[in-house]
């Protein structure tokens, strides 16, 4: 703390990614922050910083965040409400839809913020519950889906996701994977450049496989181009070649080798190569290295699990980790002991496919959400149970999900929409009502779910480092005075119907979630409480290293590993058709596009903040010059994509960054729609890459969207 009356010296974490990481934010005396850097004393981040977090203040500030409900009034028109006149409107709007057409008429969506948020962590789950409506949505199927039906198939647990070991490993190997941008990606491993360059120290490696040269792919020690979709069959021949006599290490709790070892045996690393374009001698070199040294860890991200075999790849990933001796092994790929345990505590459900489908494909749920590629036929199809009403928190569906041109017309017409959201953006512009929560460093917080995907078990608590605006209301607050709201809009026969359970949880919407926590940390058996967390500093506590948990952590009812998953094998010929498919095809016109990720965006948020948006525009199309040659296309001319879904217009750049049939845009770019201006999107005006993602067309096993290998052609726009 700095003298009396000058600059303070305050601490806090940073909430934008999932990297968790700690900060020292200097404040001027009358309560401003004058200036951020990383906290050198976390025990997780260790004094890493990437750019993102220098946005936290503009977030704060930005005078186009809603600090005040807005309410659609008869002029078609959104203004300024009370909040008690906007909540109340909110849940007449959603209750009534469901009291004329069901419950199911109303469908809710999650975004990807509702994980950085305590307040939202503890309290909308509550909410969506109470709104018992079974249309429920959220980016899970359109970032991770494959891996929590993975990790429910062989695990027990959707949740119970192994994480590379970064700080002891020898070989860490890489698919569709690009921590030097996201700094992890269901892996919370803070300052990923420190800790590649301390792998290199120590003699270790790193290998990537992408279609790009990501940021990570130029610091490997090897990186393999592999074609979108191919890297399925790198993954699966990998396997046969670590199946091969005496090769092979897994843990006496591990069944269904042989069964495994049956189902890869088409897949040589030669029909590895005819899909993939990755030699065949390197898969065979790859699978000795995997074998070959003590501490091995693979992790496959988002470029594996965002097309059309995710499950297949996940799956083999995990196998490979198993076989190689290299799970639960440090060194190898681990699972976190939390200060929460979220997972052993049954407070996270194991997930699981239920016999809910959606109604107009039929397409399965899993762990009570189904697949948001559905979202759109559901709202536009006629019918008993056709949703007619929306409410989205945190989110930004026709942004973040298949043909989001059709989504945004889907939404345009539905009989109700409320969003709980900081700014009107592409999805919410046509919402009746907005409910926009305190900024991220108005509110008390710990991460309940990066705890469960961190590198090191840690736990930090973090008090508001801003007082709430005077007129603001937390998420939580929201959830609560919503749910109160809706419940009396319903009347008194809902509440009838309502489950003790339910109505339990509903009395829990009414307790602050740092008093939740509290409870959760007390009875968690670790002798930690929010008081001792706020005594231990601002760097919180370090528990240590990941150690090893398994058997005893594993979910399955015999507390054992079946490899053989039913559902992952009988995907298995798909995967090989395609890869005979692959060796056969000679069609150079079609190209296959892949998203990107850059440091500076995080997903669909972040594009308004200027401090992250100077420079070079980033939402370009990048393509192989050669590729660009062969179409009598230039560097830097305006082009049009097309797939099977929609078209967009971009400037191209040709660049060796990307292999040859392959071409890249980023996700979450976008204008004004109908020349609608948005209050998320005055900096950085582009193209969205969703337009151009077809959601007819889905990941074989769980219906996560494939957004990964999309066939498009590139021509000048005249």
């Amino acid at each position: 703390m700095s003298p009396r009356g000058g600059p303070q010296v305050r601490h806090t974490a940073c909430t934008l990614c999932e990297a968790m990481c700690g900060l020292e934010v200097t404040m001027t005396p009358d309560g401003a922050v004058d200036g951020i850097r990383g906290h050198e004393a976390d025990p997780l981040s260790r004094g890493h910083v990437c750019p993102k977090a220098f946005a936290l203040p503009q977030i704060q500030d930005d005078p186009d965040r809603l600090r005040r409900p807005l309410v659609r009034g008869a002029d078609g028109e959104l203004h300024e409400a009370s909040w008690d006149d906007a909540v109340r409107r909110a849940a007449e709007l959603l209750a009534g839809v469901q009291a004329e057409y069901g419950d199911d008429a109303l469908a809710v969506y999650l975004g990807n913020p509702n994980v950085h948020s305590l307040g939202a962590l503890t309290h909308h789950p509550t909410l969506v519950r109470l709104l018992r409506t079974r249309n429920r949505f959220s980016a899970t199927s359109v970032d991770q889906l494959p891996h929590h039906v993975v990790a429910h198939a062989l695990y027990g647990h959707q949740f119970l996701l192994p994480v590379p070991d970064i700080d002891r490993t020898e070989l860490l190997v890489l698919v569709g994977h690009n921590p030097m941008a996201s700094n992890g990606s269901l892996w919370t491993v803070p300052g990923f450049p420190r800790r590649r360059r301390e792998l290199a120290a120590r003699g270790g490696r790193l290998v990537v496989l992408d279609p790009r040269r990501t940021e990570t792919a130029a610091v490997a020690d090897e990186h393999h181009f592999v074609r979108p979709g191919g890297d399925a069959a790198v993954l699966l021949a990998l396997v046969r070649e670590v199946l091969a006599p005496g090769r092979a290490r897994p843990a006496p709790y591990v069944d269904g080798v042989d069964a495994v070892r049956a189902a890869v045996e088409p897949f040589t690393p030669e029909v590895a190569e005819a899909a993939s374009a990755m030699s065949a001698e390197a898969v065979r070199r790859l699978a000795r290295q995997l074998v070959g040294v003590p501490h091995a860890a693979v992790h496959a991200r988002m470029g594996a699990s965002t097309q059309a075999f995710g499950v297949v790849c996940q799956w083999a990933t995990q196998v490979l980790n198993v076989l190689t001796g290299n799970l639960d092994r440090p060194g190898g790929t681990m699972l976190t002991t939390p200060a929460v345990d979220l997972v052993g505590r049954g407070i996270l459900g194991p997930g699981g496919f239920g016999r809910r489908r959606s109604r107009v494909r039929g397409l399965p749920g899993f762990g009570g959400e189904l697949p948001v590629a559905a979202l759109a036929e559901e709202m536009t199809t006629p019918g008993e149970g056709q949703v007619r009403a929306l409410l989205t928190i945190a989110g930004n569906p026709v942004s973040s999900t298949p043909a989001g041109h059709r989504l945004d017309e889907a939404v345009a017409g539905l009989d109700a929409y409320v969003a709980v959201d900081m700014y009107v953006n592409e999805s919410t512009r046509h919402a009746d009502v907005i409910l926009p929560p305190t900024g991220p460093l108005e509110r008390d917080h710990y991460d309940l779910v990066f705890h469960l995907l961190a590198v090191r078990d840690t736990a930090r608590f973090t008090p508001a480092l801003l007082p709430k605006d005077p007129g603001g209301r937390h998420d939580w607050e929201i959830a609560r005075d919503l749910g109160a709201a809706y419940l009396a809009a319903r009347g008194t026969g809902l509440r009838e119907r309502l489950s003790r359970r339910t109505l339990e949880a509903v009395a829990r919407l009414r307790v602050s979630p740092t008093r939740q926590l509290d409870v959760l940390l007390r009875t968690g058996g670790g002798g930690l409480s929010v008081r001792r967390l706020r005594r231990a500093g601002p760097g919180g506590l370090e528990i240590g290293a990941l150690r090893p948990r398994l058997p005893e952590r594993l979910a399955t009812p015999d507390r054992r590993i079946d490899l053989a998953a039913d559902v992952v094998l009988a995907d298995l010929p798909r995967v090989l058709d395609a890869a005979r498919a692959a060796s056969a095809a000679t069609d150079d016109d079609a190209l296959l596009l892949v998203g990107r990720r850059h440091q500076r965006d995080n997903n669909s948020w972040l594009h308004n903040a200027e401090v992250l948006t100077r420079g070079r525009p980033r939402h370009a199309l990048l393509a192989h010059p050669d590729d660009l040659a062969v179409r009598g296309l230039r560097d830097g001319q305006r082009v049009r994509v097309r797939s099977a879904a929609g078209q967009v217009e971009v400037d191209v750049t040709a660049t060796e960054d990307v292999m040859r049939g392959v071409v890249s845009l980023p996700h979450g770019y976008g204008q004004a729609r109908d020349g609608v201006r948005l209050r998320h999107a005055r900096t950085l005006p582009g193209v969205s890459v969703n337009d151009l993602t077809d959601p007819a067309v889905l990941e074989g096993v769980s219906g996560n969207a494939v957004l990964s290998g999309v066939p498009v052609t590139v021509d000048p726009v005249p």
